[in-house]
């Protein structure tokens, strides 16, 4: 069995997923979120989220992550920030040995929906589908997982 980690990175609330994939089957295995306090400095933030989503490998084991590409606001400020949660992120997976897949938020979409102009009601009915019983805990994961299972179909 193959395990993936799939991340939604974000500064206020990076969402996690972690499913098997043997074959054309998927295993739900956890999901999460890692929130940090807007209220805290941004240095401490990014070492948190690095220091929890280090934790969930750890725990977790994965063989590969995913996440999605990123893209570009109208706002610069929430561009730079999402760019330095995704850093912290990155900088997690490449210390824990793990190679990291990325991938447009229409190929996410259309490898889990069957559009890559799917809304994110769409997707979180498919997560429904694809991962049957599982109750997923917020959007930030439910993204997360979209991104792993449409790693799995994209990177087989």
């Amino acid at each position: 069995m193959i395990i993936i980690l799939g991340l939604d990175p974000s500064l206020s609330c990076t969402g996690w997923g972690v499913i098997g994939v043997r074959g054309s089957r998927l295993t739900h295995i956890a999901h999460g979120h890692i929130p940090t306090d807007p209220k805290v400095p941004i240095a401490a933030r990014l070492a948190e989220l690095q220091a929890k989503l280090a934790d969930v490998i750890g725990a977790h084991r994965p063989d590969r992550a995913a996440a999605e590409e990123i893209f570009v606001n109208k706002n610069p400020q929430s561009t730079l920030k999402l760019a330095q949660a995704r850093g912290a992120v990155l900088a997690a997976c490449g210390a824990a040995g793990l190679a990291v897949n990325e991938h447009a938020a229409s190929m996410v979409k259309k490898a889990v929906v069957g559009t890559g102009a799917a809304e994110k009601a769409q997707v979180q009915a498919m997560l429904k589908i694809l991962l049957p019983g599982v109750v997923v805990a917020g959007a930030d994961a439910a993204d997360a997982l979209a991104v792993a299972i449409a790693d799995a179909h994209l990177s087989a």
